[in-house]
This record gives structure tokens, C-alpha cells and sequence, in this order.
């Protein structure tokens, strides 16, 4: 069966070292965790403001922040494009089909996933915690570490969310990031284009690559949850 041979091509590529595949893999581990990188602080402090501040137009912000976790990545990409394109106000960059213009790329699309799970994180946080620290007489930037360090756990499950979100996507990769091979090409982008071309075998590597990497995703966010249940347990 051709889907078999496939796999078993796919398995021989992965076990093979195969110097393409790994660079593959390499590249979108890169510019994800960079992308996140970059997100992550900004990202968190807002999700902090909003949660812990009350100011004129509060729900519209929770409420954008929110809708923007369901913005296809593709407008991103768009939007990025339209950005950095020689015509475009970043146009001198020159980030457009290059690894700087895709970490940007995956940068923005893990913005509202940080935002909106710290948001939930730190409203969920018991708010003692917060009053004491004022009580004694702390500052803003002490309370907010004490905020949100009694939401770890919520906080590092928006960034393990949010690496598996800039990781998986393709829009926004393909339009901003061009698929140059060794230079921009992700998992995503090379499995959309070798699938065109009909090579399955190095799409399914890529494929089983992408699944392992969802599920370490998944046991991390599993650890994570066991240690607040056992956090709270002992409370």
C-alpha cells in the first residue's frame, strides 16, 4: 500500500538523520521559541494590567483579548506582509521572506495566547494575596510578582499554549516567511509543499515530528496541572 511505503520512507528519513528534515525541524524550533521569547513578557504584563486594574473600557479589553485567540494566523500574515513589503511602512527592514520577519510573524500570533491565559490566571488567583502584599506596604512591581507568582502555574500553561500555537501554524509562516528552504521552510510549510509535490514520505516525517512535539506539549501542561491540584491539596 502506497500509504504503508509511505510510512515506512517517512520512519527511514527520521532515522536516517536526514540533513533536510532536522534543519527543518531545527528552523521552526528556532524562530517558535524566539517568537515566544519575545511575546512572552509584554504579553504577560498586559494580561496582568488587565486582570488586576480597573479602567474605563475593561471588558472591551478583556473581550478583544479573548476574540483575538480565534484571528486566523493567515490575516497575520497579511497584515505582516502588507507591513513589511518594500511598499510598506517597514518595507527598509528588509524581514520580509526571512527568519527576523518570521519570528516576528510567530511573535504576534502568541501575543493573545499569553495575554488571554494570564488574564484568566491571574483573575482566578486568590486575591488575599495581592491585599497582603499591599497591607505591608509593598510596590507595585512587589505585588504583581507575588500576583503572579501564585500563578505559575497558569502563566507557564499560557506559554507551553502558546509555543504549541506559533509551532503548528502556517499562515502566517508561508505568507511572511516565503518557505525558503534553509532559510524560512517549518514543519508546517514544508509538509504543505511536499504534500503538493506528492513526496508523503518526508510529509509524514515531518508530521510524526509535529505529533511528538504536541504531545510533550500536552505532558507538560498535564505536569503542570497534577502540580496545582497538589499545590492547592497542601493549602
Amino acid at each position: 500500500m502506497p500509504l504503508l511505503q509511505a510510512s515506512g520512507d517517512a520512519f527511514a528519513l527520521l532515522l536516517s538523520g536526514d540533513a533536510a528534515l532536522w534543519t527543518i525541524v531545527w528552523i521552526s524550533l528556532k524562530t517558535s521559541l524566539a517568537g515566544l521569547l519575545l511575546a512572552a513578557p509584554p504579553a504577560v504584563l498586559l494580561g496582568y494590567a488587565i486582570a488586576s486594574h480597573r479602567f474605563p473600557g475593561r471588558r472591551i479589553a478583556i473581550w478583544l483579548a479573548q476574540a483575538a485567540l480565534s484571528l486566523p494566523t493567515v490575516l497575520i500574515g497579511l497584515l505582516l506582509y502588507l507591513l513589511l513589503s518594500r511598499q510598506g511602512p517597514w518595507g527598509g527592514l528588509h524581514w520580509l521572506f526571512s527568519q527576523p520577519g518570521l519570528i516576528l510573524g510567530q511573535c504576534v500570533i502568541a501575543v493573545p495566547v499569553l495575554v488571554a491565559f494570564t488574564l484568566a490566571a491571574v483573575q482566578a488567583a486568590d486575591p488575599r494575596y495581592a491585599e497582603t502584599a499591599l497591607t505591608h506596604g509593598a510596590s507595585g512591581w512587589r505585588v504583581m510578582g507575588t500576583v503572579l507568582h501564585e500563578a505559575r502555574f497558569g502563566v507557564m500553561a499560557a506559554v507551553i499554549s502558546g509555543f504549541g500555537r506559533v509551532v503548528s501554524e502556517v499562515g502566517c509562516a508561508l505568507m511572511v516567511g516565503g518557505n525558503i528552504a534553509g532559510e524560512t521552510r517549518t514543519i508546517t510549510t514544508a509538509i504543505a509543499l511536499e504534500t503538493s509535490k506528492g513526496d508523503f514520505a518526508q510529509g509524514i516525517a515531518l508530521g510524526m515530528v509535529l505529533v511528538a512535539i504536541a504531545l510533550l506539549m500536552n505532558g507538560a501542561l498535564m505536569l503542570l496541572q497534577g502540580d496545582a491540584h497538589a499545590v492547592r491539596g497542601r493549602a
